[in-house]
Formats: structure tokens, sequence, C-alpha cells
């Protein structure tokens, strides 16, 4: 995703990370850059992450969610390899470099593709955009935890009325054969692994290069996804051209792009900062959702999702 991404999170999608998060990260300092370049690679992210829950939407009817999750992240790696050539920059990651990559790239890339891509064949693209979109919740839980950062009381507060609303969504969308259930189950692993993801990129860009750790993931995820090749090459021979062009559209746009754009601004923005910046993606989507797929989620399922916006504001206050 949360088609993320993306505190980290910084939500979704396509995951963003909180202010704990940004305690352990490097300073703004370490990675010099022009603010507005930074400002600039949010709104490309915030952009691409809102297209991709309703490009999935659409090309997930031709294409099964891990075969979609390979020919997608299978895009993205030759497009950020190519580019990383270009570039000719490499920093030689260190073995815990390469753990936290790993890690990144089997949640973010590979579990959390494949779980968006299985939950929006349940669930309409605008409640999977704002269920995937409680990462940042997630990823300031985990930060208390496994930083030990703590739990500041309008943390909890925050948490408490975010996972509210995601009940009240849950509920909305619920259908009496129990499959939108499983939908909303999935979007909650897409949550947890894009939150988990998120966690173990900060660290890794204090040092190596933007370009190459949005690389590095995507290949190790693309390789975590190499079960579904045989499904790939079935759906892709019997695919319509259109659905095969949004595959490599959610393969350059969606991943190669913004998580590259969204990796170099965490690399020199505030984590929690940016992970708020996620939350635009949720509107943006249930809009595009409307316009390009005639589909919006439920009323419920809206006030669910406002219920979201106001626990991560909450989570925001001193």
């Amino acid at each position: 995703m949360h088609e993320p991404a993306q505190d980290v999170p910084a939500t979704g999608p396509d995951v963003p990370a909180t202010e704990p998060a940004a305690t352990a990260a490097a300073p703004t300092t370490t990675a010099p850059g022009p603010r507005w370049g930074a400002l600039a690679a949010v709104c490309v992210t915030v952009l691409a992450w809102a297209s991709a829950f309703v490009g999935i939407r659409f090309v997930g009817r031709a294409y099964d969610p891990g075969a979609l999750a390979l020919g997608r992240l299978a895009v993205g790696t030759l497009a950020l390899g190519a580019l990383l050539l270009v570039r000719g920059r490499w920093v030689r990651p260190t073995g815990r470099e390469w753990a936290l990559l790993v890690l990144c790239g089997v949640a973010w890339f590979a579990v959390y593709n494949v779980a968006l891509n299985a939950a929006e064949q349940r669930v309409d693209a605008g409640t999977t955009a704002m269920l995937v979109n409680i990462g940042p919740i997630l990823i300031a839980l985990f930060a208390g935890v496994l930083l030990h950062e703590g739990f500041p009381r309008w943390l909890l507060i925050g948490a408490g009325v975010a996972f509210a609303g995601a009940v009240v969504i849950g509920a909305s969308t619920a259908g009496g054969d129990g499959s939108d259930l499983l939908g909303i189950v999935l979007c909650v692993v897409a949550a947890v692994t894009y939150a988990i993801g998120v966690l173990a990129q900060k660290p890794v860009l204090r040092r190596l290069p933007a370009l190459q750790v949005t690389f590095l993931a995507c290949a190790i995820g693309t390789a975590g996804c190499l079960p579904f090749a045989g499904g790939l090459a079935r759906d892709a021979v019997a695919a319509s051209w259109s659905a095969t062009a949004g595959l490599v559209y959610l393969g350059l746009v969606p991943t190669a792009l913004a998580f590259s754009t969204w990796a170099y601004a965490l690399a020199r923005m505030d984590a929690g900062r940016l992970g708020v910046t996620t939350y635009l993606v949720p509107p943006i989507t249930v809009a595009l959702s409307a316009l390009l797929l005639g589909e919006a989620p439920p009323a419920l399922a809206l006030l669910g999702g406002a219920l979201c916006l106001v626990g991560v504001g909450l989570t925001r206050r001193r």
C-alpha cells in the first residue's frame, strides 16, 4: 500500500512512519537536499500510491494476487536497476544493513503486495486504502516496543480512536458470506507488513543511498514472489493489453518512482511529519475509484476512515 508507504508507512497502500520512529532516524542534516525537492517527492509519492489502489483493483480482474505482485515488482526492479546503473553510485551494505534490507524487502515489498492484491479482490479500493493506512499507528506502537521509545498518553488515545475507525470500516464492508471479512484481515496484514518494512528501512537510509535501498528491497521482494512465476506466465497470456499495461504502470510509477521518491523524502524529512502526509492517500483513492471505477465505500466506511484520521491527528499532540 497501502499500494504504502510506506511513517514510513512513511502509509501504505502501496504503506509511512510516525514521530517515535523519527527519533531513531538520522537528523535532517545528515542527508542534505533542497527542502522543496523533498516536498515535491512527497507529492509524487502520495499521488502515485493513491493511483496504485485503483490500478490494483483494475489489474486484479485479470491477474491473480501473487502473479500481480511478481509482475509489478519485476518491472520495478528492472527500472530501478537501470537507473542505478546510470547513477553509478553503490555503497556496500554491512551485515546488519543486509538483514534490514531483507526484512524490508520480504515484508513491505513481497508479503505486503500479495496481501494487498488479494484484499482488493474483496474490498473496494477506497476502503482498502483507509484500512492499510493505519500503518503509521502500528509504526508508532512497534517503535515503542522495539525502539524503547515508550507510549505517550496521546499516542495510546489516538491508537484507540484509529482502531475504532478500523472496526467501523470492517463492520460496514463485511458481507454475510465472510469474503469481505477476509478482505479486511488481508488489509490488516498489509498494514502490519508495511509498518515492519518502514521500521526496517529507516535505519538503512542513514548511510545507503535512497535509490540503492529501494532497488535492493524491490529485488528481494521480487525474489520472494518467484513461486508465482507460473501463474504470472499464464495470466499474461490470457490478460487483455489494458490489464498488462496497468501492471507495467504499477511497476514503473507506484513502485519504482514512488518508492524512490518516498525514500528520498524519508532521508531528508522528519519521519513523523512524512508519515502524516500519507493520510492524503485514502481520500484521493476514494475520488479516483469513484471517477475511474464507479465505486465508492459505504457511508459508514467513510466515517471509519475519518476516525482513523482523527486518531492519527491525536497521536501528534504533545
